[in-house]
């Protein structure tokens, strides 16, 4: 709960959320104190329409107001105790005034209304703090170990530094290390948000979470599992979210100078009145003003809204959760990022054939497929994607680190990466691919490199437009990515970004943020467990549900649905009507406020009309707040036109 709150039972922490799962809506405390308050209020109020003993109201009532104040009187009291005060302390003091004066319905229906806010914001803690189980799962349960020259299997927390693991092709890392024998590619998908796996050789550095491609691994450890690369994120994602608790909450800042203020003017009153010789009607006057001064208004103007802006964006695809993280997107004047996954499709495939020697586009793609049709690499399934139908090779045999070597139809073909194959004539033709953002592969046939093709992952195709309207919107636009500076700057330039921060690591990526946010609200958007810290360390988090880790949508404030990337602009202007609608609200709630303390302290309203007032305010606020539940959906997306890559790289 926030501090401002004044009501936070202090008792909650990351580790506990880390060990158990999220409760229901319906089983938050909080929530299930409202329902009673609610059924209460209800029960007295029919009871004194139809004429019942008062004695029945006015149990029902006073039930009521016990049930729904048990959940931030008793914390309001602690934390006063500690010195701080917020809404809590506001709500408690009204509804104690109101409850000196006889106004116990109303005291009542203030706790019923606190205690909704309260439970939904408790709702959303938890399951933030849920997501970061998704975190460590990454690391294997048991990992091989080698000793006296033999694999033994022991748990990853067992591993010391100086360790040697035997990583087979196909397992996941159990710890960060150095490669101390072997050649392969890892996935790094998981830490750097890498769109193609990358060499792995002797000497090279490796990662707690990465996957270990077609060759043997041997790993000397060089971190504990408290100390591994998958544990530094979970630092970070506990250290944020900790932060991100404490003061995020409109009405909660709105309240921390309201209150005391409130508190001080109702007491000069009633002490200035006593001096005047009449201390009762002074005193009365002093109670009137905290009936006044009562948040019935403010209570509801931010939840309210929320409710209804929260339900209309789940229904055009966007998941928001809570309030905090609504008033937060709608504030945001700088948007992070992800390249693969959020701006991409995180879908490798061919953009470019290039031939030499006679040989045609068609013929050099049929040869790869060949080779691919026999490969697990992460490319094949580009290149395979381009033939439909390829004939499989023969004798195929993977060169770690290089390429694939077969026969087709009688003939030596090999498939490679530029180096271990000579580029010759296409020379250049490889460059530009590999300026243009793209993997490169050559192929040779019979001795004689017949052509080239280029895989990348190519941008969503809304990708460019969604760039232009955010930068229309006036909002300042960012690439952050695990991928190389080439293919990173290539793609931010045909999506209409400038600025581009390249080679990032998790923890890199939340460092940019940070220095970001010192320059003005910043949202990250993401998909990965790699982008896990830098959701975290946003003032909000935007996850890409549909390609998104379990993880990263935990981790972010806002989850967009589909894979439509429209959605971001789309909901950034629903939150930001949302949060004009809110500051509304707590405008005219501020206002009424500030009109009705005067009237009340020098006797012109008495407590009937300061309730009728604070009622008829009530209504108002809950119909402008209802105005944020309208959202149109958006139009589907033009389908893209499909395209022979083969023909496009003849006409290159």
């Amino acid at each position: 709960m926030s501090d401002a709150c004044g009501c936070s039972d202090d008792q909650d922490s990351v580790d506990e959320g880390r060990n158990a799962e999220p409760a229901a809506w319906w089983r938050v405390r909080e929530i299930q104190a409202a329902a009673v308050a609610g059924a209460l209020l209800a029960a007295g109020f029919v009871a004194a329409r139809t004429g019942a003993p008062d004695v029945v109201t006015a149990a029902a009532n006073w039930a009521a107001l016990i049930v729904g104040g048990s959940t931030f009187v008793p914390g309001t009291v602690r934390r006063l105790a500690q010195g701080k005060i917020g809404v809590g302390t506001l709500m408690t003091i009204a509804a104690v005034g109101a409850t000196i004066l006889g106004e116990v319905g109303e005291a009542a229906a203030l706790a019923f209304l606190y205690s909704i806010s309260e439970g939904l914001e408790e709702y959303a803690v938890d399951r933030t703090r849920h997501g970061l189980r998704a975190l460590l799962s990454l690391v294997p349960q048991q990992a091989s170990v080698l000793r006296a020259g033999l694999p033994v299997l022991v748990s990853p927390a067992d591993l010391v530094v100086g360790d040697h693991l035997l990583v087979r092709p196909g397992e996941r890392l159990a710890a960060d290390g150095i490669i101390r024998a072997g050649r392969s590619t890892l996935d790094n998908a998981a830490l750097t948000g890498e769109s193609v796996p990358v060499e792995a050789a002797l000497g090279g550095t490796v990662y707690a979470g990465a996957i270990n491609g077609t060759g043997t691994l041997e790993v000397e450890v060089t971190t504990t599992a408290e100390n591994n690369s998958l544990a530094k994120i979970v630092a970070i994602v506990e250290q944020e979210q900790a932060r991100k608790g404490a003061g995020q909450r409109l009405a909660d800042r709105i309240a921390k100078p309201l209150v005391p203020g409130i508190m001080i003017l109702a007491a000069l009153i009633a002490l200035t009145g006593s001096l005047l010789g009449d201390p009762r009607t002074w005193i009365e006057r002093a109670l009137v003003v905290l009936v006044a001064a009562s948040p019935c208004a403010l209570a509801i103007a931010v939840p309210v809204t929320v409710v209804a802006a929260i339900g209309a964006a789940s229904r055009i695809g966007v998941l928001v959760k809570g309030g905090a993280a609504l008033e937060g997107l709608g504030a945001i004047r700088t948007i992070a990022l992800d390249k693969t996954g959020t701006l991409t499709r995180n879908t490798p495939t061919v953009v470019d054939v290039a031939s030499t020697g006679g040989a045609d586009p068609t013929h050099v793609l049929a040869m790869a497929a060949a080779l691919e049709a026999r490969s697990e690499h992460p490319l094949a399934r580009a290149i395979l994607a381009a033939v439909p139908n390829p004939v499989p090779a023969a004798d195929v045999q993977a060169v770690t680190g290089a390429g694939l070597v077969g026969t087709v139809a009688g003939t030596t073909v090999r498939l490679g990466r530029p180096g271990w194959l000579p580029a010759g004539d296409l020379a250049d033709r490889v460059t530009g691919m590999q300026e243009a953002g793209a993997t490169a592969v050559l192929v040779e046939e019979d001795g004689q490199v017949i052509g080239a093709i280029a895989v990348r992952d190519e941008l969503r195709p809304e990708a460019a437009e969604v760039v232009a309207r955010l930068h229309a919107d006036g909002y300042t636009v960012a690439m952050l990515t695990g991928d190389n500076k080439r293919t990173a700057t290539a793609l931010a330039r045909q999506a209409g970004i400038g600025q581009v921060h390249a080679d990032l690591r998790p923890e890199d990526k939340s460092a940019i943020i940070a220095r970001l946010r010192a320059q003005q609200p910043t949202a990250m958007v993401g998909d990965g467990v790699n982008d896990a810290p830098a959701l975290a360390t946003a003032d909000t988090g935007i996850a890409m549900g549909a390609m998104g880790t379990d993880v990263a949508i935990e981790t972010a404030d806002v989850a967009l649905m589909g894979q439509d990337l429209r959605h971001l602009p789309h909901a950034l202007a629903h939150a930001r009507r949302s949060r004009a609608i809110m500051l509304q609200n707590v405008g005219l709630s501020l206002a009424l406020i500030t009109v009705l303390i005067p009237l009340a302290a020098f006797g012109v309203l008495g407590l009937a009309a300061v309730v009728l007032i604070h009622e008829l305010a009530e209504i108002v606020v809950i119909g402008n707040g209802v105005r944020a539940g309208r959202a149109r959906p958006l139009p589907p997306y033009p389908a893209p036109e499909l395209t022979d890559p083969a023909l496009s790289g003849a006409a290159a």
